[in-house]
């Protein structure tokens, strides 16, 4: 009686040992898929991969290729009319001088004081005041101002001086 006995209390025994080891190895295997899940997503969330960063730069460095000429001469177009349009405003501020006063403005700053302008413009090109050109209306008379253009060195974008405006 002893034989058969023995040896089923050592299976039952046998068996709650593989079954607890079993359980241990099925949550160890639970863990380890979870992990692995959670390193996926983690590696997945990271951050953008090598490829994607220099297409976006490509496409970045094409779009600035493009803008930056058209806007430096956007920028050189706007310094002309802007100089244009001071020129416009001192000569016919001039001429307003002579009609009221019979004679020339000796100076651009009599102009201000006498409030035919409000302010002696800034020459666009050289950002300055100071380099307006003045021109008598005769040799005989220096000391007045009948006609202004710029003193700004170079060309314009449609290839007459600056100085001749």
């Amino acid at each position: 009686m002893f034989g058969p006995v023995a040896p089923k209390k050592l299976l039952t025994e046998l068996f709650i040992i593989l079954g607890e080891s079993m359980e241990k190895n099925i949550k160890n295997l639970i863990e380890c898929h979870d992990s692995s899940q959670s390193q996926a997503i983690q590696n997945i969330n990271r951050g953008f991969t090598l490829i994607e960063l220099m297409v976006v730069m490509t496409v970045i460095a094409l779009l600035i290729s493009i803008a930056v000429p058209r806007y430096f001469h956007s920028v050189e177009k706007a310094k002309e009319a802007t100089l244009k349009q001071s020129l416009g405003v001192m000569r016919i501020a001039i001429d307003k001088f002579y009609g009221d006063n019979d004679r020339y403005p000796e100076s651009i700053a009599e102009l201000v004081t006498k409030k035919y302008i409000r302010a002696v413009p800034v020459d666009p090109i050289t950002d300055s005041t100071e380099t307006w050109v003045t021109q008598a209306p005769n040799f005989d008379t220096v000391d007045s101002i009948f006609e202004i253009k710029s003193g700004a060195p170079g060309t314009a974008i449609d290839g007459t001086f600056y100085a001749d405006w």
